[in-house]
């Protein structure tokens, strides 16, 4: 059982630049996560790199991620890009150019893949998956059905407050998944309703996203017409726990989620961020150079604040020293996070 609030980092380990819907999918930002993982070793933190099928077989990745594993200094998990992983079954006219989910295909198709993905990570890494994020961050039911009977233990798919219905994957589609009503903290999942705690050996990690309380209390206002576009615009949009350039704001927002977080000692904080993004131009936010040295600096105030009130462990260490909210023995710790 944790003494202090964990803190979470999930990279979705993928390959370059995937939002320009390459034809042929590079993973050169392999190359640049040793940096990353340095910096998160000097603050004894533990990333999971939750992986997808190209970096599971990138020469540089595997020996990156074999080296972490034999030192305990992170985690490989599963990460699933429907459109380009094995077995290939086309759903669309052009499946590398609309990114179908995962969860617009049949079940057996589902099934398929999430077994050859498991079973290529194992071999490859030499270790059990228990880790998951749903690419897209597309997940139901069916989804959480078929990582419980592949042995995982814990996904982290969920952004409470946050819905992907207007991201199209199949061409006339219902988009990706409403996550407005979804809850905040841990919670072992309810497999006939992941919106709710239930009783199955897979527990929920929602992303750390902040928002306000009218948006918490009452999400159905941030559903439909005209109502929805009034509220959206007198109340702050959610802010994730990760850091994009935006006018700057990043850093203090996130100092400020954590320094939230530390009050009302909550249990873990969960940081995401992909592969690509600490490669100048392996995304639209970070195109050269200068902007990845930004990003690093803004890494580095974060990382010093978490650090004063959070430890660092992998996604499969918090899954088994986790107890029900009620039952976390947590000391509320207290330091400066501003830099």
């Amino acid at each position: 059982m944790l003494t202090t609030p964990a803190f979470l980092i999930t990279i979705d380990t993928e390959g370059d630049n995937l939002w320009a819907s390459p034809r042929e999918i590079s993973t050169e930002n392999s190359r640049f996560l040793p940096r990353f993982q340095s910096l998160c070793e000097r603050y004894n933190f533990k990333p999971t790199y939750l992986t997808n099928y190209e970096m599971a077989v990138d020469p540089f990745f595997l020996d990156f991620g074999r080296d972490i594993v034999r030192r305990g200094t992170g985690e490989i998990g599963m990460h699933l890009h429907a459109w380009n992983s094995p077995p290939l079954v086309p759903l669309t006219t052009d499946d590398l150019s609309h990114h179908p989910y995962l969860i617009e295909y049949p079940d057996s198709i589902m099934d398929e893949k999430i077994s050859f993905m498991t079973e290529l990570l194992e071999e490859q890494f030499g270790v059990k998956m228990v880790s998951h994020r749903a690419g897209r961050w597309a997940f139901d039911e069916r989804y959480a059905r078929l990582l419980v009977k592949h042995g995982y233990t814990v996904d982290c798919s969920v952004t409470p407050g946050v819905s992907w219905r207007k991201q199209a994957g199949v061409p006339g589609g219902n988009g990706g998944s409403d996550y407005r009503r979804f809850p905040d903290g841990a919670y072992f999942l309810d497999l006939d309703d992941i919106s709710r705690p239930g009783n199955s050996p897979l527990l929920e990690l929602p992303m750390t996203i902040s928002r306000s309380r009218l948006r918490r209390a009452l999400p159905w206002l941030y559903e439909r017409g005209l109502v929805t576009k009034i509220a959206n615009r007198l109340d702050p949009p959610p802010v994730w726990l990760r850091l994009l350039p935006r006018n700057g704001w990043d850093r203090p927002a996130m100092l400020e989620i954590v320094r939230e977080a530390s009050r009302r000692t909550q249990p873990y904080i969960e940081f995401m961020l992909h592969s690509s993004e600490f490669m100048p131009g392996g995304s639209p936010a970070f195109p050269d150079g200068d902007a990845i040295e930004r990003l690093f600096d803004d890494l580095e105030c974060v990382f010093e604040g978490i650090a004063t009130c959070f430890t660092g462990v992998t996604l499969a260490e918090y899954r088994g020293k986790f107890r029900a909210p009620v039952a976390e023995n947590r000391a509320q710790t207290t330091g400066d996070e501003s830099c």
